[in-house]
């Protein structure tokens, strides 16, 4: 029986917005081109691949430790090769095309399919942690990094600083110190149907209205470790982490699942797939969107993989991508093919 709790909220403080002020003209020049970058390769990346996108054009996108990979649909283009060494967590397709990538130390690179543009704590981001990035429905550009939130509007950077529980603006031009797997980091942002910002940090778990920061809570307590927040179609918000998963539908929070819940996404169908810890490892599950408003809806376990199970996105043709700690893999219903070796598992 999936047990249900009123939602409490707690509010932390009212603060206002402000910016860097630096002009688009002083932000980072151009540092690469596409073609000093291409280096193609029959497979895909065989280390921790994190997040997984879909471009407009239909190509795949993967942020893993060994770079940013590109797929055709025929092969695999290391896209960063020649322009950063650096571990690669997270992927952003925006509505104009370019892509963005958040990388572990070096900061978020914008592609625009010639060159590449880097951003840095010099340009005002808060940390050069960069896990998560997410575009709102105004167009801006939103950085989960380690420490707080940095907010581009295509001109400047707005920065607000994880300080303790609450999270707050910082006026100073203070960033937060590079640390290797921080506890402040910022592991997803999402933007519900009425315009609130949700934040999942390995802290407490905020939403934003604009004016004010609000703890989220359950049973009088923070949730707290949550690794990943969606809206559906429906305008339902999922989050999953440390205390399992949850829905919450403007009322109520509902949980479906104990486990410890790293990833979570609806396909085209409005079907859930989640990445979760079970006793038998990381398992990748599908839960049937015809049941999902029952008590327990219906859910089918695609497969389990020791060493974790990452981002997972759908395809154009409605096959089912997804991250894990030694590459990636495509589901079709049927077979899962590993693209370290292009082997098919079952």
């Amino acid at each position: 029986m999936m047990r249900h709790v009123r939602v409490y909220a707690l509010l932390i403080f009212v603060f206002g917005i402000s910016c860097k002020g630096q002009d688009k003209t002083d932000l980072s020049q151009p540092i690469g081109n596409s073609k000093s970058a291409d280096a193609h390769a029959s497979h895909g990346p065989s280390s921790i691949s994190r997040t997984i996108e879909l471009g407009s054009d239909g190509k795949i996108w993967i942020a893993s430790w060994e770079g940013v990979f590109q797929y055709d649909g025929e092969s695999f283009t290391n896209v960063t090769r020649n322009v950063s060494e650096a571990r690669f967590f997270s992927i952003l397709v925006d509505k104009k095309g370019d892509v963005w990538f958040g990388s572990i130390g070096s900061g978020v690179y914008r592609y625009d399919g010639n060159s590449f543009q880097n951003f840095t704590t010099k340009d005002g981001l808060v940390n050069n942690e960069i896990v998560f990035i997410y575009e709102d429905k105004a167009g801006d550009i939103w950085f989960g990094a380690n420490g707080g939130v940095s907010r581009y509007d295509g001109y400047s950077f707005r920065t607000y600083m994880m300080n303790g529980d609450v999270m707050m603006e910082e006026k100073t031009g203070k960033i937060f110190p590079d640390l290797t797997r921080p506890m402040n980091e910022v592991n997803a942002i999402v933007e519900d149907k009425a315009g609130k910002f949700w934040f999942a940090t390995r802290g407490n778990t905020f939403v934003y209205d604009g004016k004010k920061f609000t703890v989220v809570t359950h049973q009088g307590k923070p949730f707290s470790n949550v690794r990943t927040i969606i809206e559906d179609r429906k305008g339902d918000v999922w989050l999953g982490g440390a205390d399992g998963g949850w829905r919450y539908d403007g009322r109520t929070f509902t949980n479906f699942t104990q486990n410890f819940v790293g990833y979570i996404y609806e396909d085209k169908k409005g079907n859930i797939w989640t990445s979760a810890n079970a006793a038998q490892g990381w398992v990748l599950s599908r839960y049937d969107e015809k049941s999902l408003s029952e008590n327990n809806p219906k859910v089918t376990e695609v497969t389990s993989k020791e060493g974790g199970l990452f981002g997972i996105s759908e395809d154009d043709n409605g096959n089912i991508w997804f991250g894990a700690g030694d590459g990636v893999y495509r589901y079709d219903g049927n077979t899962i093919t590993d693209f370290k070796s292009n082997e098919r598992l079952k």
